[in-house]
């Protein structure tokens, strides 16, 4: 399954974007999938995460309230709406894929992953 994330850029501070991850292979409805984000010299850090059949969704403390992720099985795409951005959101987004087991928390649990998209927000 190939990943293909977008939706990417610029923003200031208490703007919103919207990050889509379409996947190539219709196995995706049979995936959970994750969006994990990565700023220079940390850590990959755990943004939220949705069931395969979207009937359950997970969010990390720093992003809870703010972003909300969903899943669209017919168009084999998720997405990550990310509201009152702040400066310390800015980061590379990554969207991954994994089976229906397994913690969702973990990168080490995802198989596949998409090639990030970078997300700017200035103060």
């Amino acid at each position: 399954v190939q990943l293909q994330a977008s939706g990417g850029g610029l923003v200031q501070a208490g703007d919103s974007l919207k990050l889509s991850c379409a996947a190539s292979s219709r196995a995706f409805a049979s995936y959970a999938m994750g969006w994990f984000r990565q700023a220079p010299g940390k850590e990959r850090e755990f943004v939220a995460a949705i069931s395969w059949s979207a009937g359950y969704a997970y969010y990390g403390d720093s992003v809870e309230g703010r972003f909300t992720i969903s899943k669209d099985n017919a168009k084999n795409t998720v997405y990550l709406q990310m509201n009152d951005l702040k400066p310390e959101d800015t980061a590379v987004y990554y969207c991954a894929g994994k089976g229906p087991t397994g913690s969702y928390y973990f990168a080490r649990q995802y198989e596949y992953w998409g090639q990030g998209t970078l997300v700017t927000v200035s103060s």
